[in-house]
């Protein structure tokens, strides 16, 4: 009787190669393995430094008897350099922070997601890459170059075309904030369509679906997870930005009541007032206070997303 072969002379082998390799060679290993253990670690470090560096320099104000957490969050008077009343409250500017960035994700992920579903399923050859270069080199302008364009030509095209008596508004920093986000999709959205197998393709197709059926039926719902991922990361651009919607915004604090509204977001108001603020004064540990609170911001979106995402994956 004929015995199946087994791999235990190849396991010797390589256990006798490995036993006469060069010292050199086993450290060479081991370090980098060392190395590349702290390269996976390292985002967790320097996510966790970042935080306890700005949550040091926002911890004193907590203590300060004159300042009330509940006013901070909740009330959108905000005069930090008040002789007789100074009050920080960053309720309009968390109102205003969540309008640009939800009005942008409204323009943002429709264009966003048809974007990448055309350049990953419907289009093809030298007009495939064409676009792909030109939506890299969209996501490659600098902010500030954005900001430049919704202050100059936005506002202008805004007012002409609908009578609000300023351009830089809720509608302006929605726009541009879109165009920012959109590459951003575009790129992750196609990624998540790609890595669909091809199987689910031909039996789509073998079935007798039409391209637009495989995309709605099969593609759609085999990428949702990538797809809310793109989603979530262009949304974490938006809450993040800076200079753009310090520029198109109109920097006004107050709570918006319509997309013709100026307002002032958490990022813009950190960016403008920073550099004015005395060192370790109220007004410098509020900014800095208000740092942590878009720590939490941002920490409550992830989680929201990473709780749906499985809610998606048991299903």
């Amino acid at each position: 009787m004929n015995t199946p072969p087994t791999s235990r002379p190849a396991e010797e082998s390589f256990a006798v190669r490995k036993a006469t390799r060069p010292a050199w060679d086993v450290l060479s290993e081991r370090a980098l393995e060392i190395l590349i253990y702290l390269c996976g670690i390292s985002a967790i470090v320097f996510v966790l430094g970042i935080f306890f560096f700005v949550f040091k320099e926002a911890l004193p104000i907590l203590g300060n008897s004159h300042f009330s957490l509940t006013q901070f969050l909740f009330s959108d008077q905000w005069y930090p350099t008040s002789e007789l009343n100074k009050r920080y409250g960053v309720f309009a500017m968390i109102a205003g922070t969540f309008s640009v960035t939800a009005l942008a994700m409204l323009i943002a992920v429709p264009f966003g997601l048809g974007a990448a579903i055309y350049i990953s399923e419907f289009c093809g050859g030298r007009t495939k890459e064409t676009l792909k270069v030109v939506i890299e080199l969209l996501a490659a302008i600098p902010s500030v170059v954005w900001g430049f364009i919704g202050l100059t030509v936005m506002s202008r095209l805004i007012v002409n075309y609908t009578g609000a008596p300023v351009g830089v508004n809720i509608l302006n920093g929605g726009i541009i904030l879109a165009l920012m986000s959109v590459p951003i999709i575009v790129s992750i959205g196609e990624d998540a369509l790609k890595a669909v197998p091809d199987s689910y393709r031909e039996a789509g197709l073998a079935l007798g679906a039409t391209r637009w059926q495989l995309v709605r039926r099969v593609l759609l719902p085999a990428a949702k997870t990538g797809l809310l991922a793109a989603v979530l990361l262009g949304v974490g651009r938006g809450v993040g930005e800076t200079m753009a919607v310090l520029m198109a915004t109109g920097h006004a604090v107050h709570i918006p009541h319509g997309i013709f509204d100026s307002v002032r977001t958490l990022t813009a108001n950190i960016a403008a007032e920073l550099g004015e603020a005395p060192a370790n004064s109220d007004h410098y540990r509020v900014l800095f206070l208000t740092g942590v609170l878009l720590f939490a911001l941002t920490f409550i979106v992830n989680l929201a997303a990473d709780l749906v995402v499985r809610g998606i994956r048991r299903r």
